[in-house]
């Protein structure tokens, strides 16, 4: 039996690499390539892939969120594409088909493939549109009832960077990414910072400006501004703004 495969990654190495690999097998057809969530959602209803390689995090819309956009009759199998750790990781193993945590490794693939095509040959079309809709019903669940991340995967060139929460000192957004700030280095997070906001542990980290988050073990001085604003003095100097519309989360840091 013939895979029909369809490949989602905003990144086009993430692709590349993908193609490359399902090129060497007779039996699969690449279908198309696709660089964000609504050009997905459009070729998996137009193409119907029986096998989707889908990126967790893209700019825009996730891929949890793609699943959401498929209809009941052209919902397919999913292999995602991530860089979480292995705890994020524990909540797809239940209801995804597999996962590839990148950078990919070659026996990982082999080993996804051959799951895919079990469960290919396996399930019902009704078992998997149960299956996956439970997939985004337990994503819903983890971010309500949320374990927070205490660490991050962060991609440099062609190796993969883990920060612990704990290390981080402040946080900047910078458009679709966010700054982490270690020390005297900063890595930049492909997440934008409100949704990294959501996957802090509140009791940590504190919001004091559209722009800003900051590891509250780390402050070591308030100051009032006449404006009622705030500047933000941390353990290694670091001086900050707290703006006015988000000062009452720092007053409840305070409290």
């Amino acid at each position: 039996m013939s895979l029909r495969v369809l490949i989602v990654d905003d990144e086009p190495l993430a692709r590349r690499g993908i193609r490359v690999r399902l090129q060497a097998l007779s039996d699969i057809i690449v279908l198309e390539e696709c660089e964000d969530g609504e050009s997905a959602v459009n070729a998996i209803e137009r193409l119907s892939p029986n096998l989707v390689f889908l990126d967790v995090q893209m700019p825009g819309m996730s891929g949890f969120d793609v699943l959401g956009q498929i209809s009941k009759n052209r919902m397919p199998f999913i292999v995602f594409l991530t860089a979480y750790d292995q705890y994020a990781l524990r909540a797809f193993e239940v209801n995804a088909v597999d996962y590839l945590l990148k950078p990919i490794d070659d026996e990982r693939f082999a080993a996804a493939i051959k799951h895919a095509r079990t469960q290919i040959g396996l399930v019902s079309e009704n078992t998997l549109e149960e299956r996956l809709r439970a997939l985004i019903e337990n994503h819903i669940a983890q971010f309500k009832t949320t374990t927070h991340a205490d660490r991050f995967a962060i991609r440099t060139g062609n190796r993969t960077v883990f920060v612990l929460a704990d290390e981080i000192d402040w946080i900047e957004a910078s458009g679709d990414y966010a700054g982490l700030h270690i020390g005297h280095r900063t890595l930049l997070l492909r997440e934008t910072l409100t949704r990294l906001e959501t996957r802090l542990d509140p009791s940590r980290f504190v919001r004091i400006h559209r722009s800003t988050i900051v590891q509250a073990a780390r402050i070591r001085e308030l100051q009032t501004l006449p404006n009622r604003e705030f500047r933000v003095r941390l353990l290694d100097g670091t001086e900050l703004r707290a703006s006015r519309s988000y000062r009452d989360r720092l007053d409840r840091w305070l409290l």
